[in-house]
């Protein structure tokens, strides 16, 4: 029997035969664009957020799902995604979320038609000074900072900004936009956000500055907060189907679009008494039957779930026993007796009736599923597929 995970192959993937691997249903994310798109007006449009690597996803796959069915934006990070985007032949327009430093990287922006968050004067003026030089115009989105505290310019300082950037002639002001801090748990403080950065737009709208997009709305408030719409919206977790807040399967149905796979690679039954993995943390209370499998914390596995994980085998849950290790985890298939070397093992996904959501493993980790899902690691080979 063939240790090895499916030899599926796409245009620019490279073999793999280490048996750990991601699949990617594409259809998944087709459908979940446009459950989101059946939630906004017609009239707003969408930035498809694919930074870290479309949160585990894949970035280009996952972008070209994104402009197929209509996004108008990309979001990244970074420089160095906005040019993965672009060197992999995507024109759409990408908005770099992230603030831009040092300033001598700006050219790069000029070059591979990138939209900067500009979220201090410094780095408008550095930005114009370079337009003007180039004798080029670049198009910018304004960050304001209504009460999440990371970047962005705060509310009493917002609308003298916005009129300085305006004013800058190698600058085309072409957004506004703010961060929500608690839209997953806190509707009362993301409308006073909303109201507190709203208040600032109609304040600039008097003074003649009218950007084509104004935007608030990640993933829950896209779903629970028509308020927060604006002329575009900024989907993240909700796009690759995983529910953005407590209770959001009931409303929507989101599908997940990735299955997280490995395989048995060693069996072995072991006495009473014996212990499994660094510092002997389990000591087995029977004689039990013990599976490896090609996953660990290399790939992206929480070292916190030492003997408190499950995966799914045969559609049955096996836990996870002793410290999971860097490249190898080990579990309880004591009673899956059918269990063989090269069995295919469900870290997250479906097997039989038995489930693991992204979710589940981010209760159990103490984390959130955006940690998750960004952190299974490039060393797993992602496989697309249709359906």
């Amino acid at each position: 029997m063939t240790l090895g995970a499916p030899t599926q192959e796409t245009p620019g993937e490279q073999a793999f035969y280490r048996p750990c691997w991601a699949e990617v249903d594409l259809d998944a994310l087709r459908a979940n664009f446009r459950k989101l798109q059946s939630h906004v007006n017609k009239s707003v449009g969408i930035l498809a957020v694919v930074k870290a690597n479309a949160y585990g996803h894949g970035i280009i796959p996952a972008a070209r799902v994104a402009i197929s069915e209509g996004a108008v934006y990309l979001g990244v990070s970074s420089l160095e995604e906005g040019v993965q985007l672009r060197n992999a032949g995507i024109s759409t327009a990408v908005l770099i979320l992230g603030s831009l430093y040092p300033f001598d990287n700006f050219s790069v922006l000029f070059e591979k038609k990138l939209t900067p968050t500009v979220a201090s004067v410094e780095t408008a003026a550095a930005l114009d000074r370079l337009a003007i030089d180039r004798n080029e115009k670049i198009p910018v989105h304004l960050k304001i900072d209504s009460g999440f505290g990371r970047i962005g310019v705060s509310l009493a300082n917002a609308l003298s900004f916005i009129s300085e950037v305006s004013a800058m002639r190698g600058l085309v002001l072409e957004g506004i936009y703010t961060h929500f801090a608690s839209s997953d748990v806190d509707s009362e403080y993301t409308e006073t956000q909303t109201r507190a950065f709203m208040s600032v737009i109609d304040r600039a709208a008097h003074n003649g500055v009218k950007p084509r997009y104004v935007h608030l709305a990640n993933s829950s408030a896209v779903l629970r907060i028509p308020l927060t719409h604006g002329s575009l919206v900024r989907p993240g977790l909700a796009f690759y189907g995983i529910p953005p807040y407590p209770g959001a399967e009931k409303e929507v149905a989101l599908k997940p679009a990735l299955t997280w796979k490995c395989r048995v690679i060693f069996l072995k039954s072991i006495a009473k008494g014996s212990s499994v993995s660094y510092a002997r943390t389990w000591i087995a209370k029977r004689p039990s039957r013990i599976a490896t499998l090609a996953m660990g914390y290399a790939d992206g596995y929480p070292r916190l779930l030492s003997n408190k994980g499950m995966v799914l085998i045969k559609g049955h849950r096996a836990p996870v026993l002793g410290r999971v290790t860097m490249d190898m985890t080990m579990v309880d298939v004591t009673d899956i007796p059918d269990c063989h070397v090269g069995d295919e093992v469900v870290i997250i996904g479906e097997q039989g009736n038995e489930r693991i959501r992204a979710e589940d493993i981010a209760l159990s980790a103490q984390t959130n599923p955006y940690e998750i899902v960004c952190g299974i690691s490039d060393r797993v080979q992602r496989i697309y597929s249709h359906g």
